[in-house]
């Protein structure tokens, strides 16, 4: 028996390693060869996951596997924010790690 993906949780993850990496949604399109970014929007708003293709093209841009850009559903989601950032970007950040904690109570 396998787990389902979680949409939610994975747009959230996908939102945050992207920005992490320091992608923003312009660059995404551009790199994907969007006409218009809503696609990259519905992924990070749970509403759609990336097709095999983009999927694939996810990870050669944050150099690593596919099946870590996924969450399975009931998993959790832990991201090393603070490791990755200093205090300034760390404010930023916060208001996602709030919006996350929602996500994971669900």
């Amino acid at each position: 028996m396998y787990l389902p993906i979680d949409q939610v949780k994975t747009g959230l993850k996908l939102k945050i390693m992207l920005r992490t990496a320091g992608y923003d949604v312009k660059y995404i399109q551009e790199y994907l060869h969007f006409s218009c970014p809503q696609s990259i929007y519905r992924w990070f708003k749970g509403k759609a996951l990336p097709s095999l293709e983009h999927l694939y093209a996810l990870s050669n841009l944050l150099d690593t596997h596919m099946e870590d850009l996924l969450v399975l559903r009931g998993e959790l989601v832990v991201l090393n924010i603070l490791a990755l950032w200093g205090p300034p970007e760390i404010q930023r950040i916060l208001p996602y790690g709030k919006y996350m904690q929602r996500v994971i109570k669900v």
